[in-house]
């Protein structure tokens, strides 16, 4: 019997993802009555290559990971978003140590000059490419920061840990998660100022294999589809899935959205 993968990249600590996938999977499992199996990775380039090489048939990607593995698994289908993923936000942060105030112009960020800055994941797109987008807007490359380097976190959780305990003077990260940190974990951002918030643009994403029907039958990716924007605040099981994604729904999505996200990331040289 065939069995749906499940994938994700993993950009929060793995508790809050095992939570949220598991939850995922059970419903999709009851509702179109097939097994699921929710796969764990360890960084984003293994749930791209996973998807590759078809050892994951769904998987929720950022914007950047998912045009990476969209570019590099043609048949592949962007089927779903969620509802704030439609207008998402990076927000900057910076170490109170630091005595910056909030900037509300983009060529202020200049004044993260000769600081110590980290991203978080390399291949993240609200910590890492339209961050790094933004500061170039402001005519800052990464030669600018101290030592003309910068650092890789891994996830968001950890660029909030590394510029709370001053590891970092400043750094960059996923607004959504921030937001919920702030409200759930106020003492993990005692020592932290926001700086700037980004303007919008658009981000995660559910991207499934092509050939879904083939392995288990016409009309299945239709149907899978329709399971994952039919989760409904309402429905008391539905609601807990679609809190621990932070979102109120999932909507519509297409790949011709994410062009932007494509033309950003060749520029920056992360697709070639």
């Amino acid at each position: 019997n065939a069995v749906l993968k499940i994938g994700a990249i993993p950009d929060q600590n793995q508790e809050v993802l095992d939570r949220r996938f598991n939850l995922f999977s059970d419903e999709v499992a009851k509702k179109l009555n097939i097994k699921v199996k929710y796969i764990p990775v360890t960084n984003y380039m293994a749930a791209i290559t996973g998807f590759r090489t078809k050892g994951l048939d769904l998987v929720w990607f950022g914007g950047l990971s998912g045009v990476q593995a969209r570019l590099q698994t043609p048949e592949s289908l962007v089927i779903a978003q969620r509802d704030i993923d439609k207008e998402f936000k990076s927000v900057f942060i910076v170490n109170k140590k630091t005595n910056l105030k909030e900037i509300t112009k983009i060529e202020d960020l200049n004044q993260l000059k000769d600081l110590r800055f980290t991203f978080g994941s390399e291949n993240s797109t609200s910590g890492r490419l339209m961050p790094e987008y933004f500061l170039n807007l402001a005519g800052l490359t990464i030669k600018d920061f101290k030592d003309n380097k910068f650092g890789f976190s891994g996830s968001h959780d950890s660029t909030i840990a590394l510029v709370n305990s001053g590891a970092y003077d400043a750094g960059a990260l996923n607004k959504q998660i921030w937001d919920k940190t702030v409200k759930n974990n106020p003492e993990r951002t005692n020592n932290i100022d926001v700086f700037w918030l980004t303007s919008e643009y658009v981000d995660y994403h559910w991207l499934a294999q092509g050939d879904l029907d083939q392995k288990f039958g016409e009309g299945f990716i239709k149907a899978l589809k329709q399971t994952i924007l039919n989760l409904y605040i309402d429905n008391p099981i539905h609601k807990e899935i679609l809190n621990t994604f932070n979102a109120q729904k999932f909507i519509e999505a297409d790949a011709s959205q994410y062009q932007m996200i494509e033309s950003i990331a060749r520029k920056l040289n992360k697709i070639r």
